[in-house]
């Protein structure tokens, strides 16, 4: 009988979370997984870069949660990628707004993201930089390498690249299967399974 449970790499979640041990998670109390999310190693989110408690007249908008980062169903955070809340001056303060990934994203190794919103079925590959207040719509694709600068504003079934970022093409029709990412969430963890041919 043994005294003590062997330690996975992962710690699993009840939502089925799968975080590494090796993650950089700062501010946990303002980050939000939506459940089947993996968080890979060296992988920094940062919670708490959260909006700052501004005294205000009257409105209970105070009282609510203070999330910096929402993250959604069955997202990939690659190795080395850092997501962080994009930032401004408000009201003659500097706060931090959230930053919201939607479902089924995917974020490759050594990317940084500080947009305001990314959609659901989002694939952003290695070495990319998201810039402040960007927003990423629905069925994007994102190569390797391409920097999207501050404030711009990427439209659905879009494939973008270069530096600056700009729209190279559409996600072709019927290709939007590739962004489902429930068969790469079974091949991570302490149990991995083969991915299926």
């Amino acid at each position: 009988m043994s005294r003590k449970q062997v330690k996975g790499e992962y710690i699993e979640t009840d939502t089925g979370n799968k975080v590494s041990r090796k993650a950089i998670l700062i501010g946990t109390q303002h980050i939000m997984l939506g459940g089947k999310t993996v968080i890979q190693a060296e992988a920094m989110i940062r919670g708490d870069l959260a909006r700052t408690g501004q005294p205000s007249s009257g409105s209970a908008s105070t009282s609510g949660s203070n999330t910096a980062v929402a993250i959604g169903r069955y997202c990939y955070l690659s190795k080395g990628c850092c997501l962080r809340p994009p930032g401004r001056i408000y009201k003659g303060s500097f706060t931090y707004l959230p930053l919201r990934l939607g479902d089924h994203v995917f974020i490759g190794d050594g990317t940084v993201v500080q947009a305001a919103t990314i959609g659901s079925h989002v694939h952003i590959g290695q070495n990319v930089v998201v810039g402040e207040f960007a927003i990423i719509k629905d069925y994007v694709r994102i190569l390797d390498g391409t920097v999207v600068p501050p404030n711009m504003v990427i439209p659905s079934f879009s494939i973008v690249a270069g530096q600056p970022a700009r729209v190279i093409g559409e996600v072709p029709e019927g290709g939007h299967e590739a962004f489902e990412l429930r068969e790469l969430y079974k091949t991570v963890g302490n149990n991995p399974q083969p991915l299926p041919i």
